[in-house]
């Protein structure tokens, strides 16, 4: 079963909704460049990417607010190229909530509704609204303004406003951006928790790693209008297929080198001050190009005696549970290292200046092209 709830057998051989070759152009820029992604039904779906790099064309395409150059899109097996945003089953929630002031909160919440033809009976109405008050956590907040309620009540309102038509497709656009981190944490937990309770597909769009991370049963990672890798947090984070993915899933390590030999779907890498790498190889990885091996900093062993690798410490900055960090090879250069309280409780603290030695499993490191 996925996060979500949905069977990923099922949810395979009937996506909610595809991307196929779907092509954006405005003028000479191309804004999203051949996206095929199948979205399964029932899962939290996450775009991430930097700024510019389609994520949000994407979304657009799907919502019906951009049609696509070439390529098609798919509603529940129909292709909707044609079929305006207002007849497709998405509803949209927008980075600034995008919500009327001069309406009460119930008024924001049950505009939908209104808009039918023909328009659902009052009452209808009224019961609609006060279930996704009580879906959201606002119960009696109905006829509360919008300019009385927090940030968080705000997007709350947005996201019920959003669910009271029952769409088949949750679009959030960067809805989080706007709140402070304690907010946007708690905030996460809340989608996540909606999101299973409810069933719909979610479809995020973020540039924040963690939010992806920490909420997504996939991420679809995009550069340059184009669709990089996709796969669970857990795939992306473990199993990059390039070093573009590892650094922008989670803090690795880098060190270059050029690439000995490829057997069997293990690269061996040599890096300066004979240093040699060997692990899984990601796409595109030959023997005799540079490349490079990416390392997670809890996958290195920090200690004060000799034997391995030697290091100074440059910086130390304790994080609760972990301390990080920050050393120095002269043949490596600057790299993190991240120890646990328990792994400190034996070796003690380093201090910077100090010097210690650090290790590393064999076959922990990936080998990956630097594309």
């Amino acid at each position: 079963m996925s996060r979500g709830g949905g069977s990923v057998t099922d949810a395979v051989e009937t996506p909610i909704a595809e991307l196929r070759g779907a092509t954006k152009r405005y003028g000479a820029v191309v804004a999203a460049r051949g996206l095929d992604l199948a979205i399964r039904r029932g899962e939290f779906l996450s775009f991430l990417g930097p700024s510019g790099c389609g994520k949000t064309t994407a979304l657009r395409m799907l919502a019906g607010f951009e049609v696509p150059t070439e390529g098609d899109i798919f509603l529940d097996g129909q292709r909707v190229n044609d079929l305006p945003a207002h007849r497709r089953p998405v509803n949209m929630v927008f980075q600034h909530y995008a919500l009327f002031p001069h309406l009460t909160v119930a008024e924001n919440i049950s505009y939908g509704l209104r808009q039918r033809r023909p328009r659902p009976p009052a009452a209808g109405i009224a019961a609609a609204v006060d279930r996704a008050l009580d879906t959201v956590r606002l119960p009696g907040f109905g006829p509360r303004r919008i300019w009385e309620m927090s940030g968080g009540q705000q997007q709350r309102v947005a996201l019920a406003r959003a669910i009271i038509n029952q769409p088949k497709l949750l679009l959030l656009d960067e809805p989080m951006a706007a709140l402070d981190k304690k907010l946007r944490h708690d905030m996460q937990i809340e989608l996540q928790t909606l999101q299973r309770n409810l069933g719909i597909t979610f479809i995020l769009v973020t540039h924040d790693q963690e939010e992806a991370l920490s909420m997504s049963d996939r991420i679809c990672i995009m550069r340059d209008g184009q669709i990089v890798q996709v796969g669970s947090p857990r795939d992306l984070y473990d199993r990059p297929k390039n070093r573009y993915v590892a650094d922008f899933i989670g803090k690795s390590n880098f060190f270059e080198g050029r690439v000995a030999a490829v057997e069997g779907g293990t690269a061996r890498l040599e890096a300066p001050g004979g240093i040699t790498w060997a692990g899984p190889a990601g796409d595109g990885v030959a023997a005799g190009q540079v490349a490079t091996a990416s390392l997670r900093p809890e996958q290195i062993s920090l200690t004060r005696g000799e034997g391995g690798v030697p290091v100074t410490v440059v910086n130390r900055i304790f994080l609760g549970e972990h301390t990080e960090y920050l050393v120095r090879n002269p043949d490596l250069g600057q790299f993190l290292v991240l120890a646990s309280r328990q792994a400190e409780a034996g070796e003690g603290n380093l201090e910077p200046g100090e010097t210690g030695s650090v290790r590393w499993r064999d076959g922990a490191a990936r080998i990956l092209n630097n594309n």
